[in-house]
């Protein structure tokens, strides 16, 4: 059985189905080009994809088109994740990649330091060089979520405090060569080797810190589907 909130949004996207049992629409492959997938995540990260799944959506995981992930100068580091979620969902939608009922969801991850970003290192000197920032010291990491449908679009974000223990040289090497963060904002997962060995304390959402908000956006999807 899926997620009650779930349901109730479902039905919204599901409401030009021709199949006259709505109920049946939701919990029975619709074989409607547009009720295939009533929901679309447009990220390769593979901890939203596990995290959304975790959350019994029905959904579709999509890579985003080519765009620079650019912000204006002068930006609240704080604002920049919801920045870039609106303007990946604003480029999805402009390459004609949404259906009328499609539900897409976008959304970005920053972590930030002294008031700086840090994002996706180009390399193995840069992620340690952030490692080494962030070892023995409090962080902020914040995730801009975007959900668009045709007759709405919603966005909100969620922010974290982390602490790191102090990484000695050794930790940080072995942590890089194994797991290699190359895809991760301030290059590291929380939910790996690191996370157990030197994440002191987390103030706020854990899964926020993954990369998705999931109570927040569970909330507003429950809220998505009522009010419309």
């Amino acid at each position: 059985m899926r997620s009650p909130t779930i349901l109730g949004v479902m039905k919204k996207l599901s409401k030009n189905c021709p199949t006259p049992n709505t109920a049946q629409t939701i919990n029975k492959p619709c074989h409607e080009p547009y009720c295939k997938s009533a929901a679309i995540v447009a990220s390769k990260s593979p901890r939203r994809k596990e995290l959304l799944s975790g959350l019994d959506i029905r959904f579709e995981q999509k890579a985003m088109p080519d765009i620079a992930e650019d912000y204006p100068a002068g930006l609240d580091p704080e604002k920049v994740p919801l920045y870039l979620a609106r303007m990946k969902a604003e480029a999805y939608r402009s390459k004609g990649m949404m259906q009328d009922s499609t539900l897409l969801i976008t959304a970005d991850t920053v972590v930030i330091i002294d008031g700086t970003i840090l994002g996706k290192p180009q390399d193995r000197e840069e992620a340690a060089r952030m490692l080494r920032t962030l070892s023995g010291r409090t962080h902020q990491v914040v995730t801009g979520v975007c959900i668009s449908h045709r007759w709405e679009t919603r966005a909100f974000s969620c922010s974290s405090l982390v602490t790191f223990a102090h990484l000695s040289d050794e930790e940080i090497d072995y942590y890089l060569e194994r797991y290699r963060p190359y895809d991760k904002a301030g290059s590291y997962g929380i939910q790996e080797w690191i996370g157990y060995i030197a994440i002191q304390r987390v103030e706020g959402s854990f899964y926020n810190v993954m990369g998705l908000p999931v109570h927040l956006l569970y909330n507003e999807l429950k809220d998505f589907g009522e009010s419309n």
